[in-house]
Formats: C-alpha cells, sequence, structure tokens
C-alpha cells in the first residue's frame, strides 16, 4: 500500500484511514484529487498564480456594463459524487460545457458554520457569520448587495436574490448600522410565492413547497421586504395563473428558482443575481438516490442558466458567473458523521469545496489549487464590479483581478 501514502491517492482510491492525516493534508489531498482529475478529463490547464496584470478590462464604462450572476452548488455534494472518476457521471454539463470555459479552483476552504443559511450569508457578506442558522435574522455584517447599491448608486431593481427556502427572507440585507434598511437586494422566494398564488390549497405543488430538508418543522417568518404575490405581473410580466400553471411542469423547487431567476434576467435585467440552489441538501432525507437526482439537476441548471444568459442581449459578452457550494457533506470514514446523509463533522470533506469563474474577463480553461477561503469571494466581486467591501475579511482572488 505504499503507493498510497498521499493524501491525494487515499482519497482518489477511498483508501482513507481516519486520523492518518491531518485537516491540512487531506484539504490539500482532495485538491490535487479535483486537479488531476479535471486535466484528465475536461481538458484544462494548471494554472499558475498570477501576482500583475488581471484579465479583466477595467474602467467605468466596463464596470456600468458589467453583469455578475452567483450561484450556490447549494445543499453540499461530496466528491464522490462529483468530481472523483465514480461521481463524474452526475456532472457532465459542468465537465464538459462549463469547465473547459472556466477558471476553476479546486481548494476552496469553509472555516465557518456549517448551516447553510448561516453559510449563504457569510458567502453572501465576506465575513464568517456566526447566527443562528435556523433563526430568522439578517446577517449582522454588510452584504455584498448593500456595498454594490450604497458604492456604486444603484437602484433596488439592480440587486437580487432568488432563494429557495423562507428562511432566506432575510439574506438581501444586513442590519449593520451604516447601510441601514433599503438598501439591500430584493429577495425572490418561489416557494413563498407559489404557496400564496394556491391559497394554502397546494396538493398538486406539494413537491415544491418542501422548505427545509434538515429541520422539516422550521417555517420563519417572513418579514424585510420580500418580493409578494401582487408584484409578479408588475414586475415579472407574469400572471399568477401562468405562474401556476408553469409551476405543476417542473419537478423541483429549484427549477422553480431557475425558471423566476429568468424572467428576472429578461424583464428587469438586473447587474448582480444570486440564486441559491438547495435541492441537493435532501440527503437529509438519507435517500441516497434523491441526492444523485439532485446533483443531476443542479449540474443541468447551472448550464442551462449559463446558456440562456448568452441569448439575452443585456448579458451576452459581459456577464461573469461564479458556482461555488456553500459547503460539502461528511466523509463515509468519519464515525462522527452520517456520511452523505449531513455535514455535522467538520471534517475536510465537508468543508473543502470549489469555486468556478466563468465568462467576460475570465481565462478559459485552467484550473488553480493554491487554497482560498468561501469569504474570499465578497472582495473578489468588489473589485470586479468597482465597490469597496469595507467590512469584508476575505482577499480578492488575484486570479481574477
Amino acid at each position: 500500500m505504499s503507493d498510497w501514502t498521499l493524501p491525494s491517492k487515499a482519497v482518489r482510491a477511498g483508501y482513507l484511514a481516519p486520523g492518518r492525516f491531518s485537516p491540512l493534508e487531506l484539504a490539500r489531498g482532495l485538491s490535487c484529487n479535483r486537479r488531476d482529475f479535471l486535466r484528465s478529463a475536461a481538458g484544462v490547464a494548471l494554472g499558475a498564480t498570477m501576482l500583475g496584470a488581471s484579465p479583466l478590462v477595467h474602467g467605468a464604462a466596463a464596470a456600468r456594463k458589467r453583469k455578475v450572476i452567483v450561484i450556490t452548488f447549494g445543499g453540499g455534494a461530496r466528491d464522490q459524487e462529483t468530481f472523483a472518476p465514480q461521481g463524474q457521471e452526475n456532472i457532465p454539463h459542468l465537465l464538459h460545457e462549463l469547465i473547459p470555459q472556466a477558471s476553476f479552483f479546486t481548494q476552496v476552504m469553509n472555516q465557518g458554520i456549517l448551516g447553510h443559511y448561516v453559510a449563504t450569508a457569510s458567502l453572501a457578506t465576506g465575513v464568517y457569520e456566526t447566527l443562528n442558522n435556523f433563526s430568522a435574522v439578517p446577517p449582522e455584517h454588510p452584504t455584498v448587495f448593500e456595498y454594490f447599491r450604497k458604492d456604486l448608486n444603484r437602484p433596488s431593481s439592480d440587486a437580487w436574490v432568488v432563494a429557495p427556502s423562507n428562511g432566506f427572507n432575510r439574506i438581501g440585507e444586513s442590519d449593520y448600522r451604516s447601510y441601514g434598511p433599503g438598501m439591500g437586494a430584493r429577495v425572490v422566494l418561489p416557494k413563498h410565492l407559489l404557496n400564496a398564488a394556491t391559497s394554502g390549497n397546494s396538493t398538486d405543488y406539494e413537491h415544491l413547497l418542501h422548505d427545509n430538508y434538515e429541520t422539516p418543522l422550521y417555517t420563519p417568518k417572513l418579514a424585510g421586504g420580500e418580493f409578494e404575490l401582487q408584484q409578479l405581473e408588475m414586475i415579472l410580466k407574469l400572471s399568477v395563473e401562468d405562474f401556476k400553471a408553469h409551476a405543476l411542469t417542473v419537478s423541483s423547487p429549484d427549477e422553480l428558482s431557475m425558471y423566476i431567476a429568468r424572467r428576472l434576467m429578461r424583464q428587469q435585467a438586473p447587474s448582480l443575481l444570486w440564486i441559491t440552489m438547495h435541492d441537493i441538501d435532501i440527503a437529509h432525507s438519507g435517500a441516497y438516490s434523491l441526492y444523485i437526482d439532485a446533483i443531476r439537476r443542479t449540474d443541468r441548471l447551472c448550464a442551462e442558466l449559463w446558456n440562456a444568459a448568452q441569448g439575452e442581449p443585456e448579458y451576452a459578452g459581459n456577464t461573469t458567473l461564479f458556482i461555488l457550494p456553500d459547503f460539502g457533506r461528511d466523509g463515509d470514514e468519519d464515525a462522527g458523521g452520517n456520511g452523505f446523509q449531513h455535514h455535522r463533522t467538520g471534517d475536510a470533506a465537508s468543508r473543502t469545496t470549489w469555486m468556478m469563474a466563468m465568462g467576460a474577463g475570465v481565462k478559459e480553461g485552467v484550473v488553480y489549487d493554491n487554497p482560498l477561503q468561501s469569504i474570499d469571494l465578497v472582495p473578489t466581486l468588489g473589485l470586479m464590479m468597482g465597490f469597496s467591501p469595507s467590512q469584508a475579511q476575505g482577499r480578492p482572488v488575484k486570479e481574477l483581478v
């Protein structure tokens, strides 16, 4: 077994023994595994950290036209079911369509709390938030949407969030004093809209209305400027009846979210659009087949949205897309977890994720394995779009800016 002493080979082969490697070694091993696999399967090149010239075209005119879309590959998916050789069949669109066009970062560490709302809030603020994951409270630090709107004097129509769960209704803006109410993003909760549209008579839509797979009894109160049913037709040019009819044609909450996101792109063309995916979190139910189906669906929806952006005049040619998970899931080797089902151990499989960036100003077909943190996203967006995230604690990803 001497050939399997490196963490990357041990992870790849499934010979990882608990306690054999430090968390840092395991994280590095996961990163190397992803890098080696992508170089062979997707044909990407190994990139070097750039210290000078940026691939972006800077300037006031470019910044005004730039569009950014962020998709969280939410719910947590492990390498075994994605980037490892046995998982590649579950992400054909990422591997063969998107990654060859992208800069891919193999080692993105989440050092915060592994709960979906709090982890997404951390991504959106650039600070590891410590709020209760099951509390209907806003982030404590300013969000990327507030920085963007305040610094660049952008209207509320230019920053939107499409979120899967009613628990995300406060994600659009913080309660940070110097920003205050009204400076965040508009938040659309498709499940909330659908529930209101059906007036509680939701028998035909029950598969779309599950709000929280981890804690099914959690139903937070809604408050704080979320998008309401009566605004559907005015803003999205979509009648309630047409919305209900389309909902009958989709199979999951994330598909409904993507439908709303595409309507937003067409009718409002926001410069900053954030879409939080959540289907993968059905893994908490313990059904492995549903977990795999959700990974495959998320993979497909990411590609569909990118292709849709290329067909929208406001987005084609000037849009940068980011896709990244909120975190991973437990490894099978950790006795304190439940493998794919949960993300409670804080092990390397739960904390070591990835990020891809593609589109305007981004190098294509390059993989980087230098370590990043998930809170580096907001400072990167700040340099890219021309705002200053003064409270963010991450660092800009220099390969992108």
